[in-house]
């Protein structure tokens, strides 16, 4: 019987190099143990070679922690703690670790030198970017890299929206990016990861591990069947979120951003399209505020 194979995605091994956890598992000519890095940049890129021209594969935001297995030449070789994805980012977007207090609670927000809004900002923070806040000044939060925010825009690390939905709500009109979490660009699954984690549910990268480890099963082709708020809606490749029972959320290559439209005008060019149909629906069981949000 052959084993299945590692996912690329998530295994931290290649010829030369893996991580320690892995040794008598996969061969590599030597293994190490990673050490805690923190994001210092705004948001890093993951990519699958260390090359600025290789494909974007997800982004890591601001604060986040990662694991480092190796540098060279100005790129680092990574495992996100969010989501065990594994790829190359620029070593200059890493820091030394720390534990986070709060979390961009607004779709984005500045980060100015000192306490006032007429200062060149530092760098914009998208929502889910972590930071250590150590002190208060007026109006801003101030973090331990000497980052000033507006209060109004920070939660608590341990708060959690009440409806991934309405987090969701938030990117519309926001542009399409492959491999995007932020507010400047996202796509599908980096849209339906984002909203689920302001709500305290920690979800996959892509589409492909969220249809298989999100919610249970729906039958959408059942006549008796209803949709739900929340309820994710899967093609091959393709992730979108329902508003109510019959508008879905998602951002797309068609539209080249986050819109809302009818899921029967989806599906129908969808499948025009080459992507097939609605391979399953999910619905999570967290509960969702009655009507909150909903057009």
């Amino acid at each position: 019987m052959t084993a299945a194979p590692f996912d690329r995605r998530l295994t931290l091994a290649r010829p030369d190099l893996a991580a320690d956890h892995l040794r008598g598992l996969v061969d590599a000519s030597r293994y190490a143990i990673g050490q805690a890095k923190r994001i210092i940049a705004a948001n890093a890129p993951l990519r699958r070679y260390p090359d600025a021209s290789a494909a974007l594969e997800t982004e890591a935001l601001h604060g986040e922690s990662v694991m480092v297995y190796d540098e060279h030449g100005g790129w680092a070789w990574v495992q996100l703690d969010r989501d065990s994805y594994v790829g190359y980012m620029p070593a200059a977007a890493l820091g030394a670790p720390a534990e986070p207090t709060h979390r961009v609670a607004a779709l984005r927000t500045h980060a100015y030198p000192g306490p006032s809004i007429k200062l060149p900002p530092r760098m914009a923070l998208s929502l889910g970017a972590r930071l250590t806040i150590v002190a208060h000044e007026g109006d801003f939060a101030v973090s331990a890299d000497g980052l000033h925010l507006s209060l109004r825009h920070l939660a608590e690390s341990g708060s959690r929206e009440p409806d991934y939905v309405e987090v969701a709500e938030r990117f519309l009109e926001t542009p399409y990016l492959w491999g995007g979490r932020t507010s400047e660009g996202i796509d599908c699954s980096g849209l339906v990861q984002t909203a689920l984690a302001a709500a305290g549910v920690a979800a996959p990268r892509d589409s492909d591990m969220q249809e298989a480890a999100l919610g249970e099963p729906i039958a959408i082709d059942d006549p008796r069947a209803t949709l739900e708020r929340g309820d994710l809606v899967f093609w091959k490749g393709h992730v979108g979120i329902m508003r109510d029972e019959t508008t879905l959320l998602h951002a797309n290559g068609w539209h080249m951003k986050v819109v809302s439209e009818p899921l029967a005008e989806a599906r129908i060019r969808i499948a025009a399209n080459g992507g097939g149909n609605v391979t399953s629906v999910r619905r999570l069981r967290t509960p969702l505020p009655s009507g909150e949000g909903q057009g």
